[in-house]
């Protein structure tokens, strides 16, 4: 197991979840349509790599990834906009680089441009892989097996205990209709756990150090808390707490290499990748339910 690449390690693990999830909850997709959005996501990687880095073919685990990512995260009634949203994603992963590492989280990125494009016909859910105990402890050793490869362990350990401990005195505290199980209950959530440690933890867009990515924990953590605070208890709050990060850290943790040209770039990159969380935040809360 441990001779595999990391990056096939967690395709592996992904599919492996996914096949569970058909079994013990309510994937949105058909088996059927996640393959097509594969396949389709597959010929524009080999496209793109072929005629702009004119490499030979080897097989983009990582864009199989993202889509896995991306289908057990949102969902949407209209099927190009997965379609667009990953292959967007993942045209970003190539053309917005620093230090020969991407900035934004490729599933995250395409789950961001979902809601800030089509905000009425795409949500995020955390209820696909169902919520069964022993599913999600499956989650966690399997999240464990890949995050001690690529030393990110510290990163799910310290979020959890500074989200529950923020969430507390920040938001139940202050909110007289808010109870801590409200905040219990969604650890309860295995897709929940596949944002913790599965998305929160990529190795290229996460700082190395240990320092660093206890950090960018906290970060997403507070963040994700605040808008909580002044926004309501709203799950795309974690998902843009971690979109503002990874820019943020990236361009902290890099800036003794880059150019002047990159410095530039970044700082529109990140009045952007504001931008884009002010607009979604403007947006009226969505309720949205799964049947079956």
């Amino acid at each position: 197991m441990f001779s595999f690449p990391l990056q096939l390690q967690q395709l592996i693990n992904l599919v492996l979840l996914l096949l569970i999830g058909f079994s013990v909850s309510s994937v949105y997709l058909s088996f059927y349509w996640i393959i097509s959005i594969i396949i389709l996501i597959l010929v524009w990687e080999y496209l793109f790599l072929k005629i702009v880095y004119r490499e030979h073919y080897f097989f983009p685990y990582s864009a199989v990834s993202t889509s896995l990512g991306v289908v057990l995260m949102m969902v949407s009634s209209t099927m190009w906009i997965y379609y667009f949203v990953i292959a967007g994603a993942l045209l970003q992963k190539h053309l917005l680089r620093i230090d020969n590492r991407h900035i934004f989280n490729p599933s995250n990125f395409s789950l961001i441009l979902g809601l800030l494009f089509f905000y009425n016909s795409t949500h995020i859910v955390l209820g696909q892989l169902g919520d069964e105990v022993w599913f999600a402890w499956l989650l966690v050793v399997l999240g464990f097996a890949i995050l001690y490869r690529a030393k990110r362990w510290v990163i799910p350990l310290v979020f959890i205990v500074l989200y529950l401990l923020l969430q507390y005195y920040i938001v139940v505290l202050h909110d007289p209709v808010m109870i801590p199980e409200t905040v219990y209950y969604r650890f309860y959530s295995v897709s929940f756990l596949l944002f913790i440690f599965f998305m929160l933890t990529d190795p290229l867009t996460t700082p190395d150090s240990v320092y660093g990515q206890t950090l960018f924990a906290f970060f997403v953590a507070f963040g994700a808390t605040m808008l909580d605070y002044y926004y309501g208890f709203r799950v795309q709050h974690l998902f843009l707490s971690l979109f503002i990060a990874t820019p943020l850290f990236r361009f902290f943790e890099s800036w003794g290499v880059l150019t002047k040209k990159e410095r530039l770039l970044m700082l529109p990159v990140i009045f952007l990748a504001l931008g884009a969380i002010i607009i979604i935040e403007i947006q009226p809360p969505y309720h949205f339910e799964m049947e079956g």
